[in-house]
């Protein structure tokens, strides 16, 4: 389970240093991809593979056909080098906004990678109690 966050930097050649703690997780070859809320993911293959089969067994609509093509087509498989760095794609880098200062999260079974006042931003209106209490509620999450 990935936990904890990590400041760093994206650096002209879109190379991101992939903390250690996260590197051993998610093995020596990964996905990564766009995310929601404007970031991207970093995914175990097998993670991944799992997510582009429940992907696939949608039904053909406009919108799940949509839904595929986007994930798909902007998902990379990547190797971190000796340094622990991994290049990503200037298509992943526009889309999430990566200037210079990024910010990996560790999210469950992903990892986030935030441009860093792009992360700072993201606020809601509803405190963290009405979250857990609205999931507790609606989905059965238990604290």
């Amino acid at each position: 389970m990935f936990m904890g966050e990590f400041n760093h930097s994206i650096d002209p050649k879109n190379r991101v240093i992939v903390p250690a703690k996260f590197r051993e997780e998610l093995g020596e070859s990964f996905v990564v991809s766009i995310g929601l809320d404007e970031c991207l993911y970093l995914s175990k293959k097998e993670d991944w593979e799992a997510f582009a089969n429940n992907l696939n067994e949608l039904p053909t609509t406009r919108e799940s056909r949509q839904l595929v093509r986007s994930f798909m087509k902007n998902a990379q498989e990547c190797e971190p080098d000796k340094q622990g760095r991994i290049i990503i794609p200037q298509g992943l880098v526009d889309i999430a906004g990566l200037k210079k200062d990024v910010v990996l999260v560790g999210a469950g079974k992903k990892v986030e990678i935030w441009d860093k006042d792009r992360l700072e931003g993201e606020t809601t209106d509803e405190s963290m109690e009405d979250i857990v209490e609205k999931l507790s509620t609606e989905y059965g999450l238990k604290f």
